[in-house]
Order: structure tokens, then sequence, then C-alpha cells
């Protein structure tokens, strides 16, 4: 795969920003490559929700249609890990595992994030089905039911009161988060919100279906979700390569990027949860739509100026 034309632009990430902006780029007849390694973050839930024409829709479907799309306008997609980027004179040069070397003008990265799962025996094969972790995406479909929300910090404990919209039966397991500030507490008893500090020793199933947690003591609470909080990794390792500027956030170190969503370094961009760590689904999108346009007018900007030197020149 190995290419000494540059493309116009190279999409690292294959997701719905990624595959956002590759579908309007190539829709604007650009040379357009897509580099994904084929793990979207939510490839463990059946369904994703909030998505205007496509709720309930699987996002592994999402993700295939979204590849017959870019293909049908010429874009071209590859399953590929890239492991070094540069930067050239007329750009970037990227390197994939297997050692292909792609020349690009213009970059963007929307490899994502991973979530790392609280150690917890029985959590990850519930995980994205009876465990998940975004009220916005499943809150909804647990509505009066038993909830249960793991807490893995003081920091999210916002999230059990957004639970509470969905059940009065909501319980908050806080083994995980240590010692909650009093007022935290004092809104979860103003809302019949319960707390339990007991330490979990594991999630429990039945067959495919959570059946519930149970505690160090031995004793089993019955919830038919469980509301998990993992820590949000970024996968930014090309944009660290490049040096673009991070700031600290509530999830920790992210990167930085203008309205377009270019980062620090000209022409690098970054768009989905590498950019936002909050951001769902259409979120993601827009912000790979809004990349692609800036992007496609500063390509025609640097291409109409080289057909006016080419012309004085002549």
């Amino acid at each position: 795969m190995t290419e000494t034309t540059p493309w116009d632009v190279v999409i690292v990430g294959g997701g719905a920003a990624g595959l956002s902006a590759a579908l309007i780029l190539s829709r604007a007849r650009r040379r357009v490559l897509v580099l994904d390694g084929g793990e979207p973050r939510n490839r463990f839930a059946p369904h994703m929700h909030g998505v205007l024409s496509r709720d309930g829709y699987s996002p592994l479907d999402l993700v295939a249609d979204g590849r017959r799309e870019v293909r049908a306008a010429d874009g071209v997609v590859e399953t590929a890990r890239v492991a070094e980027i540069a930067r050239t004179a007329d750009g970037f040069a990227l390197v994939t595992d297997d050692g292909a070397l792609i020349a690009a003008r213009r970059v963007v990265v929307a490899t994502g994030i991973r979530d790392e799962l609280p150690d917890l025996p029985g959590l990850a094969e519930q995980w994205g089905r009876g465990v998940v972790a975004c009220p916005y995406c499943d809150g909804y479909e647990s509505r009066g039911g038993r909830i249960g929300v793991l807490l893995g910090s003081p920091l999210a404990a916002f999230k059990v009161q957004l639970v509470r919209a969905y059940s009065p039966d909501v319980t908050v397991l806080t083994a995980f988060a240590g010692e909650l500030p009093a007022d935290v507490l004092e809104g979860f008893a103003a809302r019949g919100i319960r707390v339990d500090d007991r330490p979990v020793a594991r999630v429990v199933s039945d067959g495919d279906a959570l059946a519930g947690v149970e505690f160090a003591d031995g004793s089993v609470t019955a919830f038919d979700t469980l509301f998990a909080d993992p820590r949000m990794v970024p996968l930014d390792g090309l944009l660290r390569q490049l040096g673009a500027e991070q700031s600290e956030t509530p999830f920790g170190a992210w990167t930085v990027v203008d309205a377009t969503f270019q980062t620090s370094v000209p022409g690098l961009y970054a768009v989905g949860n590498i950019a936002n760590p909050a951001a769902l689904v259409p979120i993601a999108s827009a912000a790979g739509v809004t990349a692609a346009t800036t992007i496609n007018a500063s390509l025609v900007a640097e291409d109409v100026a080289a057909a006016v030197a080419a012309t004085v020149s002549a």
C-alpha cells in the first residue's frame, strides 16, 4: 500500500467521526484514504441510541454502511494501523504496522478512546449489554428498572443524578469511589437514591443477562442495569508523536483543538472522542463534517495559489 503520490487527506480511524469526514471529502472529489484498525469503541454494544433515524441501530452496521458510502464516492477504506507519523515539507508521512509509507497533505486523527473497565470479575462479560456507561445512550432502556451505579470516583457522582431520571429504584455502589462529599450524599438522600458502601466481589450473570452484583459478604443485590464508570484512555499516540498541545480536563490530559478541530499542529485535525471525551455518536459525526469542510476549503486555497503561481511563471 506504499503510495508515492500524496493523498489529499488521510483519516486514521473509521468510526462515526472519521467516516463522516471521509464522506464529505470524497464527495468534494478529494483523494481520501481511511486507515482503520477495525475496533470501534462501541463494538460491544448491540444497539446505539440517540442517533436521529438510527435509534436502536447496530453500531457495527453503521460503520459498515459508512464504509460503503465512502467507497461509493471513490474514497478508499483500508484495514490498517498507523504506527508512525511525521511532518514533511508537503504535509505528513505515515507508516503503517506492516511498513507501508503513505504521504498526505492533511491528516485527520479519529482513533477515539479505550474504556478501562473496573477490575471486577464478571463485569467485562456484561460490558455493552447489562453493564453500560452513558445515561444518554442507555438510560431510556433502563427506565423503571432496578438500576445500580458502580461509582469510580467522586467526580462521577453527578451521573447518579442523571440516572435517577429513569427510575426511582437506584442504588449507588461506592466501594471504588472512596468517601463522598457531604453535599453529594445529601443530594442522593433527597432523591431517594440508596448508597451501599460494601466491598463488591463480582458482577453476576444469569445466562447472557445481568442478574446483579455480589458483595464480599456473599449477599447479592439484583439489578436490571448497572452503570459503570470506566476510565477513558485517549488513543492519541499519533498526536503525541507530532507534539499536539494538550490541556487538563476532568477526564485527564486531552488534545486541544480549535472550532474547526485543528490541533496546534497545522494541517493535523482530531475529531470524535479523541478531541471530545463526552462526544456521543451525532457529536462525533458533526466534528468529522466540520473538520472536512474546513480541510477542503484550505486545500482549494492551496490549489488556487499553486495554479496562479504556475500561470505567472509560465
